[in-house]
């Protein structure tokens, strides 16, 4: 477990149109930031706080961007945050106990499975602000025909938001390209691993293997996916977030099947799917997830076809923001494409090998999903 205090300097002005305005089911914040770092509209006393999943926040995925993202909210309000890693499911509960402790008084709470300790802190915790990162934090009150708790529509404490990505909406264009890509290469076979199977992960395949039978629909190819059968919600999965060597053969058995195009979702798994191909004289590419992954790790970034961006930054940014005003609005947030909360990154130096006309396709297939001419959904859609 680590901690961190970290003092943000005064005097940071927001570069001009740096703020997006996400909008989803909740509301954007109503006070802009304060220019100069002056404090303006923030509660006295203000202090946003994050904790980790067991990821860490060096994981170039969705712990980093959402520390990065309360880091430039921090930044511009001229307070201090506090954030805390977590090295296993253990450090969870204990960790938001000592940022009670520490004074915070808005928690953010990275990932799915915080969800049960997040809960309990929240309702001991009324007074203090939270939110949580692809989870709805409603655990309780219905439940399923084998009487798992299945919860009943409204979170299990007031006073946490939800941030929630319908990332199936963005890996349904990333599944088009990569099947257009395995097509122009002649290969026709792409695949997907995922690390364990929650809804922040299938989310991701559903619409990679959806996007690619879109694809062989429009086209009349027959690009094969590997990993990940929809109807049945099963497929090929690492066990955890951890880059080890069970995930590598994970990454191995996908590109046994002959693969040119790989989708590893989970994070560091990432590693291994580069170890994998690097490994095995593979000439495979990859896609990333949640953060640019050819920006977030240079070292991959000619392997790395395009990624699949869900924008945690810019919600724990907007949410930091609301709560430092003291009129925090718990309605979830919702990323969609049309906010700009989920969208694919740029193509890099793979942009001037692409099949003609993709970059056009995938346009006109955002604009068809905006618009609802064209349905993209997931068993796990928010």
């Amino acid at each position: 477990m680590t901690i961190s205090r970290t003092k943000k300097l005064a005097g940071v002005t927001a570069a001009a149109g740096l703020l997006i305005a996400l909008a989803g089911c909740g509301s954007a914040p109503e006070a802009d930031p304060t220019d100069g770092g002056d404090a303006g509209n923030v509660v006295e006393g203000f202090t946003p706080c994050l904790v980790s999943d067991d990821g860490g926040f060096n994981d170039k995925s969705f712990n980093q961007s959402a520390l990065e993202g309360m880091e430039r909210a921090a930044d511009e309000l001229g307070v201090e945050m506090i954030e805390v890693e977590s090295s296993s499911a253990n450090d969870y509960a204990p960790n938001l106990e000592n940022l009670i402790a520490e004074g915070c008084s808005f928690i953010v709470s990275v990932g799915f499975k915080l969800s049960a300790d997040t809960i309990t802190s929240a309702n001991a915790n009324p007074e203090v602000s939270y939110a949580i990162i692809d989870d709805w934090a409603d655990n309780t009150g219905a439940q399923d025909d084998e009487g798992n708790d299945i919860g009943d529509g409204t979170t299990d404490a007031p006073n946490i938001k939800p941030l929630m990505f319908d990332t199936v909406q963005a890996a349904y264009l990333g599944g088009y390209a990569a099947a257009a890509w395995s097509a122009q290469s002649g290969v026709n076979k792409v695949g997907t691993v995922g690390g364990i199977p929650i809804p922040p992960v299938t989310i991701f395949m559903d619409g990679f293997v959806d996007g690619v039978a879109k694809y062989n629909e429009d086209k009349g190819a027959a690009v094969e996916t590997f990993g990940w059968d929809v109807a049945s919600q099963q497929g090929s999965m690492t066990g955890g977030f951890q880059a080890n060597d069970t995930a590598k053969q994970a990454m191995q058995g996908i590109l046994d099947q002959g693969v040119d195009v790989i989708l590893p979702v989970g994070g560091p798994i990432y590693q291994s799917a580069r170890d994998a191909i690097t490994d095995g004289g593979s000439s495979a590419v990859m896609l990333g997830v949640d953060s640019d992954l050819a920006v977030a790790d240079p070292s991959v970034a000619d392997m790395v076809l395009v990624s699949i961006k869900k924008r945690i930054d810019e919600a724990v940014y907007e949410a930091t923001l609301e709560a430092s005003t003291g009129e925090f609005d718990v309605a979830p947030y919702i990323g969609t494409l049309e906010n700009e909360g989920v969208g694919l990154s740029s193509f890099g130096s793979f942009e001037a090998e692409l099949p003609e006309g993709l970059l056009d396709e995938l346009a006109a297939l955002q604009e068809q999903i905006i618009s609802g001419d064209l349905e993209v959904t997931s068993p796990s859609s928010p």
